[in-house]
């Protein structure tokens, strides 16, 4: 028998054991095995009290990075992983790319809060089996859960849309700069995309909050672009942000996930 394990930093604290045996319980069926990974605890505990409600399935193990990840996946053998595709030691998929080497049996999803396409498909071609929003509700998830330990692949609707979208041939090229596009605005321009504030670019650069809004207006003048949302879209598309280094504000977002449920 099993010993769950929650890991969250260089801490490892022994969870819950599963209940002994008995021949009444030896009639009911089989609860899966999941295990969390996420660099926030308060996401993790709202997660799994969530997934405990259910009586097909509860959590047996939580981790903090990715290495911690692995090394309580290979002590528990989890039927289900659920990770964010940001974390602590890995950039990008390579967390996932790790865990399904590492634990090729255990189903595999992600959770997180990037929606454009470069996450999605990278997160697909590194062999998750599921993929699902922050935002996604309760019954959501609950069924995203169900359908990968089914053994089927789940996608919340942006993700259906987008591989529908490449079924049929019709991925979106990678965007190129306009002519007269300066190199200080592509450095504004991998700023706003990473989340900064005005203010906090000008602090970056030296310069003045009027000269870096003078800067941002005339960049998405040029590439016309119109709020925050189209920057970062331009910026993966066009390379200038890697999907890994889009995560300023998954924070924010986890704490609003978890919030949702209380």
């Amino acid at each position: 028998m099993h010993q769950g394990h929650s890991v969250d930093g260089d801490t490892t604290t022994p969870a819950r054991l599963d209940a002994p045996a008995t021949p009444a319980a030896a009639d009911k069926p089989r609860r899966a095995r999941i295990l969390l990974i996420d660099d926030h605890a308060i996401l993790r505990e709202g997660l799994s009290t969530l997934i405990e409600l259910e009586s097909d399935m509860h959590v047996v193990g939580q981790a903090g990075s990715v290495a911690d990840g692995v090394a309580v996946a290979q002590s528990i053998d989890p039927d289900l992983i659920v990770t964010d595709i940001s974390l602590p030691g890995a950039t990008g998929v390579q967390g996932i790319i790790e865990l399904r080497q590492r634990c090729p049996r255990a189903r595999l999803l992600v959770l997180t809060v990037h929606s454009t396409e470069e996450y999605i498909r990278a997160a697909l071609s590194a062999g998750a089996d599921g993929y699902v929003l922050k935002d996604a509700t309760r019954a959501e998830l609950i069924h995203a859960l169900r359908a990968v330990l089914a053994g089927q692949r789940h996608l919340c609707p942006r993700s259906s849309a987008y591989v529908m979208r490449t079924y049929l041939g019709e991925q979106p090229a990678a965007r190129s700069f306009a002519a007269g596009v300066t190199g200080r605005e592509r450095e504004i321009l991998a700023m706003i995309a990473s989340g900064r504030s005005n203010k906090q670019i000008a602090q970056t650069l030296k310069r003045s909050v009027k000269t870096v809004e003078k800067h941002r207006s005339n960049l998405m003048r040029k590439l016309g672009l119109h709020n925050v949302a189209d920057v970062t879209r331009f910026a993966l598309q066009s390379g200038v942000l890697s999907a890994e280094h889009s995560t300023e504000h998954a924070m924010a977002s986890d704490v609003r996930f978890v919030a949702a449920y209380r």
